[in-house]
């Protein structure tokens, strides 16, 4: 058997611990409580003999079971997890409230059965390793989106660019077109200029010719 002791605390006060052999881990599980440092969290493992006590403590709330040296990390520590998940499911803000052992009727019947669990059935590993890989597809798929949502915003700049240089076109555009208004009136004017030229100096002939006064006597 793997996993052989398992207890839920909230500090140094045991709320519920079930052993699933005649070995005295109790004791000891106390003392590993006080030794841990004030309430920071904390994963570790003490070794003693050939068992290895394995400690979770979030929030304030410490889960710890014994195991032999066989059982490795894995197993033990996702037991751990999956206890703590199940504890604060079903007693949430009550956990930081109950005197010791005020659980210990109730939920020392899960302990027994995901030592169990966790001990004998092949599942237990297999389904560590699928959440592990699964872990791992999120954080793929996480990083994933971050280089999407990174492409976004240099989309959205690219966007913002060709949306000024559409604004800069169009009033290029409209300043082309009033200085071909301005070219159009001023090759207007100059051809009206020239025409009143032309006029005046035909009328200036014809005056001449018509009062019998040559050309060039008519021109000074």
């Amino acid at each position: 058997m793997a996993i052989l002791y398992s207890l839920v605390a909230r500090g140094s006060v045991v709320l519920v611990e079930f052993s699933a052999s005649p070995m005295n881990a109790s004791a000891v599980a106390r003392q590993i409580l006080e030794r841990i440092p004030g309430s920071q969290d904390t994963h570790a493992s003490y070794s003693q003999d050939r068992y290895i006590f394995h400690v979770k403590r979030t929030d304030g709330l410490t889960v710890l079971c014994v195991a032999d040296d066989t059982a490795g990390r894995r197993i033990p520590f996702a037991f751990l997890e999956d206890i703590h998940g199940r504890f604060v499911k079903t007693y949430g803000r009550a956990c930081h409230t109950s005197p010791a052992y005020g659980m210990n009727d109730e939920f020392s019947r899960v302990l027994s059965q995901q030592i169990d669990y966790y001990s004998s059935d092949p599942n237990a590993d297999r389904m560590n390793r699928i959440k592990g890989e699964m872990s791992q597809v999120c954080n793929v798929m996480i990083e994933n989106i971050d280089k999407v949502l990174e492409r976004g915003d240099r989309l959205e700049f690219l966007v913002d660019k060709t949306a000024n240089m559409q604004g800069n076109t169009i009033l290029f555009r409209k300043q082309a077109h009033r200085f071909r208004n301005t070219l159009w009136w001023q090759n207007i004017k100059l051809t009206i200029a020239l025409i009143l030229l032309i006029l005046i100096i035909i009328y200036v002939v014809l005056a001449c010719l018509c009062h019998g006064i040559t050309l060039p006597t008519c021109i000074r």
